[in-house]
């Protein structure tokens, strides 16, 4: 149990929601004491004991050519400067130590040879230890980029609904993935989607941004939600017919979703339309209800289908939270191969404390209980997304 807390509390550390996600591959920060660093010093204490064990113990234990060691230690933790000046100081150290022997018990030129040679493959391998964090860093930042373009971050009370989102992807390393939402509010009020690209990769996440921003062009002009719905479907035919055209064999690639309208002369109700994908649950203080499931199939697979998927007008009074989550809160397992009981224990939650429902404690609640439920081991990538409208003078409800 407490291995299994462990690592939950670290991927909630590495994953948890903000502006910028942490660092995929995180800047090597050197040993400080008062601000100062002090990375120098363990080599330096190393260095230190193997002179003075050395110096205290009779001609036939030697270990003085155990210096190599230290260069080796510096270019782990220091720079290429303070690896060569560890390297010289374990030099000096060797050749006044082995001279303070007499001379039938000194390890002599070839031992100086060793440490010379190690002193200089630990600048080396110094040298391209940095230059390859500089490179993994550059790629933290392009993918930092490639991650607020496609989920774009959203101020408080964006389109008069409070929200609260936490993406955790199944490959730490990547930060982005096939999971999208968003919000965007328009001439017909305010309307969102979530939604997972089938698949994972680069390719997913070229259609998730496909998709992400015809929705943000079509949900801010278009005054009928089921036109938003077919753009939707066009644009995800057009980016496979796009990728077919290109060569690529993910020509039949689709995308399950809800999209929800909040209109403005109805505060009492949404529109939702389901394109296949698990139906949000409503969550008020005293307890969870699951909106109805509609009949559409997911993006790209339209022309399967007889009609449009289908607008549902459902209830949601004014202080209820929507909850909606991908496949990698309902599909997650845990040792014995369970599934999440999501809604069920959510409702145990509210019982104890029915602040549960606040949009942001709500989402750290869904992501601690995944992590909890699979022991930290993602299976998909994972979003959980929260919203609720704002009261009419602005306040959080």
């Amino acid at each position: 149990m407490v291995a299994r807390r462990s690592v939950r509390d670290r991927l909630r550390h590495a994953l948890r929601p903000r502006a910028g996600l942490p660092d995929a591959f995180p800047r090597s920060k050197p040993l400080k004491v008062r601000g100062r660093s002090v990375a120098w010093l363990p080599a330096l204490l190393l260095l230190t004991g193997i002179v003075l064990l050395d110096a205290n113990t009779s001609g036939r234990f030697r270990i003085i050519s155990w210096l190599v060691l230290v260069p080796v230690i510096a270019a782990a933790i220091c720079g290429v400067l303070g690896t060569l000046a560890l390297g010289v100081l374990s030099l000096l150290a060797y050749g006044a130590i082995d001279a303070s022997w007499p001379h039938r018990y000194q390890n002599g030129l070839p031992d100086f040879i060793l440490v010379v040679v190690g002193s200089a493959l630990a600048a080396l391998a110094c040298s391209v230890r940095l230059r390859a964090e500089r490179q993994m860093l550059h790629m933290r930042d392009v993918a930092e980029t490639t991650r607020r373009t496609v989920l774009r971050p959203m101020p408080p009370g964006w389109g008069g609904l409070d929200h609260a989102a936490v993406y955790l992807a199944a490959d730490s390393e990547a930060r982005v993935g096939g999971d999208f939402y968003d919000i965007q509010p328009g001439r017909h009020g305010t309307r969102l989607l979530l939604g997972d690209v089938q698949g994972k990769g680069l390719a997913a996440v070229e259609a998730a941004a496909s998709l992400l921003g015809t929705f943000r062009e079509a949900a801010y002009h278009e005054p009928v939600l089921t036109t938003v719905a077919g753009r939707l479907e066009v644009r995800m035919l057009r980016h496979n017919g796009y990728r077919v055209a290109l060569g690529r064999d993910d020509g039949d690639r689709f995308a399950t979703g809800v999209m929800v309208a909040f209109r403005e002369d109805t505060p009492a109700t949404v529109e939702v339309i389901n394109f296949g994908h698990e139906p949000p649950l409503v969550v008020t203080a005293d307890g969870v209800r699951s909106l109805p499931p509609g009949d559409g199939l997911p993006l790209g697979m339209g022309d399967l289908a007889s009609a449009p998927p289908p607008v549902l007008r459902v209830p949601l009074a004014p202080g209820e939270t929507l909850l909606m989550v991908t496949d990698g809160v309902t599909e997650a397992r845990d040792a014995s191969g369970t599934f999440f009981p999501l809604r069920d224990t959510l409702t145990k939650a509210l019982a104890r404390d029915p602040r549960t429902a606040d949009p942001h404690r709500l989402v750290r609640w869904v992501r601690d209980g995944t992590l909890d439920h699979c022991g930290g081991r993602l299976a998909d990538d994972t979003t959980i997304f929260a919203v609720r409208r704002r009261a009419a003078d602005g306040r959080r409800t």
